[in-house]
């Protein structure tokens, strides 16, 4: 059996601040230009869409208008490990989203966070830093930060002192 080809290029949705929505395919590795977000259009055009213009990259399932009714907020503290944050964006709209603890992962350019909900079409998003107006951390989930415990030794009476000095 031959091996198929697999598409590097991911379904995804620009959401722009002007309302509306671009759709197409996007590289998770090359998308991420200096001058903004290139997105092959469904038309098979390159489009090179600015930072300020968007307001939030989705990396979709299918290609269908976003929900309005989708949670944007967590409801309960994550489960997943990583940093819980608020991002408020410049029309005063929040969203929450779990970004991961990693500082070598931060891009210049924004945000790649996972959304509060998982059932959603948005399995991925990417905020650009121009979107917000304000960027909190609600939390450190799943830190691996832990205390050294010190075993706690215990002396037999009865045990032979092999080093002791007589």
């Amino acid at each position: 059996m031959a091996a198929v080809p697999v598409s590097t290029n991911k379904k995804a949705l620009i959401q722009r601040f002007d309302r509306e929505d671009l759709y197409g395919y996007l590289n998770p590795g090359a998308f991420l230009q200096p001058a903004g977000v290139e997105l092959l259009n469904l038309s098979g055009n390159l489009l090179l869409v600015p930072y300020s213009d968007i307001r939030v990259v989705s990396f979709v399932r299918e290609f269908e208008a976003p929900d309005p009714g989708e949670r944007r907020l967590f409801t309960t503290r994550p489960k997943s490990p990583g940093l819980w944050v608020r991002m408020r964006f410049r029309d005063n709209e929040q969203m929450d989203g779990l970004l991961a603890n990693n500082l070598l992962l931060l891009d210049p350019y924004g945000f790649s966070v996972t959304p509060p909900d998982p059932s959603s079409n948005s399995q991925r998003l990417f905020i650009p830093r121009q979107a917000l107006k304000e960027f909190q951390v609600l939390a450190v989930v799943g830190s691996p930060q832990r205390r050294m415990h010190t075993p706690r030794v215990k002396v037999v009476k009865e045990q032979l002192g092999l080093f002791e000095q007589s």
